[in-house]
């Protein structure tokens, strides 16, 4: 459940974006963009959470919504369950271990499909308890073209991201499912 959390952190780093060279560079509004996470527990019900996107850009390739480069910071330190101890537990050292890896980072590689005001895939990396994995994020555009906003899914292995060492393992999903709500500042 907390490697759960961490990986929908990495996701929302997907979601902010870098300058890219000719490319129109956008701050990620981070007051209102967010990653959530969803994992099964006790193989009946699911636990999600929050983990705020603090920091991150989003190069426009043109006058669209669609994102030459995509670079995005998450704050796995304000992870939000809506319950403290389960937060406190998935900042500790069986998932995302926080005291040593209080960042986790996304930078896409490569953006995928889209037209105008169609989805599009986002590949980036993603660094999360200190391991780097791929991931895909399929990407829904919206807002402005004042103000684009983005709202992305995708699904991550919290075990490839090295959260696997508890005791109640077996009881929690392997599969994170991820939502990224990701708005920007004005051009």
């Amino acid at each position: 459940m907390l490697r759960a959390a961490a990986l929908i952190a990495c996701v929302a780093l997907v979601q902010s974006a870098a300058g890219a060279q000719g490319a129109t560079a956008l701050a990620i509004d981070a007051a209102h963009s967010r990653a959530r996470f969803t994992v099964t527990h006790l193989y009946l019900a699911h636990v999600s959470g929050t983990v705020p996107i603090v920091a991150g850009t989003i190069a426009l390739a043109g006058s669209g919504a669609l994102p030459a480069r995509i670079t995005a910071t998450l704050d796995p330190r304000r992870v939000d369950s809506g319950n403290a101890d389960r937060d406190e537990d998935l900042q500790g050292p069986d998932w995302f271990d926080t005291a040593k890896f209080p960042v986790w980072t996304f930078a896409s590689t490569a953006v995928r499909g889209g037209s105008s005001g169609g989805t599009f895939v986002v590949d980036g990396i993603l660094t999360v308890h200190g391991v780097t994995q791929p991931v895909a994020l399929t990407v829904t555009p919206g807002g402005s073209s004042a103000r684009p906003s983005y709202h992305a899914v995708g699904k991550l292995d919290r075990h490839g991201f090295g959260m696997r060492t508890t005791p109640i393992d077996g009881l929690i999903g392997t599969d994170v499912e991820l939502t990224l709500d990701v708005e920007t500042q004005s051009r």
